[in-house]
């Protein structure tokens, strides 16, 4: 069975900094995505539209929305808003290398300051270990392929309403994943104690024992809120790449997984 290298990142809505001095860091982003080389990058805080920062930034506020504009030429993008705000709104994307064969959304929301989705995203992955040239290639490799589900995650900012999301994460997983199908559930957890990893556990979600790897705030990252938990697989190895591009695109460093099938 093939490594997957799955990414997780908080692209802070593609934009840095306050009033004056906010810049567009969204194409510097896409650049920065490909370099992950990841198979999947589970990307949280994402924009269809804005209209303000669109009249801010004029000809260099993309036409497209974002998710189209971080996917690499050939991949599959999927994306689904979480939060309708004044000007425009955010949620949760999922850019694949792999075909996309189903997508789906729960609102997860807990009360009415914080809107919250889970976005479900059904994979179609080969079964053979890829080359270097394949997984650089722009389309997938063809072959044996086995159904993997990956679910993107953003929780809310109050312990009690996270714990509630990932109970509402486990009603989910009951109606619409099956009990031994492959799954990934990535994101932003804001899990700022790291109090949740026993309710994931409850869920048979488990991460790389004993590593903790920091991805806030990317200037001096101490908190370890961006996860990557599996079922059916294996983590082999976390890291956040800390280097100074990483650190002035978002607040958050993204967080890159090897996985293997169980």
């Amino acid at each position: 069975m093939p490594i997957l290298r799955i990414a997780t990142y908080n692209i802070h809505k593609g934009v840095q900094g306050v009033g004056p001095l906010q810049r567009l860091e969204i194409h510097n982003l896409r650049h920065a995505v490909a370099q992950l080389d990841a198979d999947i990058v589970c990307l949280q805080e994402v924009r269809a539209f804005h209209h303000r920062l669109a009249r801010r930034f004029g000809a260099h506020w993309p036409h497209e929305p974002q998710a189209q504009v971080l996917a690499p030429p050939g991949w599959f993008a999927v994306y689904h808003t979480n939060a309708l705000t004044r000007h425009g709104e955010h949620g949760n994307a999922l850019l694949s290398r792999f075909e996309v064969l189903a997508f789906a959304h729960r609102d997860v929301s807990d009360h009415a300051l914080e809107q919250r989705g889970l976005l479900h995203v059904t994979l179609s992955v080969p079964t053979s270990p890829a080359t270097q040239a394949e997984r650089a290639a722009v389309a997938a490799p063809q072959g044996a392929q086995r159904v993997l589900h990956v679910i993107v995650v953003h929780l809310g900012l109050m312990h009690a309403s996270r714990r509630r999301q990932v109970a509402a994460l486990g009603r989910y997983l009951a109606e619409a994943v099956p009990p031994a199908a492959p799954l990934v559930v990535a994101g932003d957890f804001n899990d700022w104690g790291e109090q949740l990893h026993a309710d994931l556990a409850r869920l048979d979600l488990h991460t790389l024992t004993g590593v903790r790897v920091p991805t806030f705030p990317a200037r001096l990252p101490l908190l370890a809120l961006d996860r990557i938990y599996v079922r059916g697989l294996r983590v082999l190895t976390l890291r956040a790449p800390r280097e100074a591009p990483w650190r002035r695109l978002s607040d958050h460093l993204p967080l890159v997984a090897e996985v293997a099938w169980g």
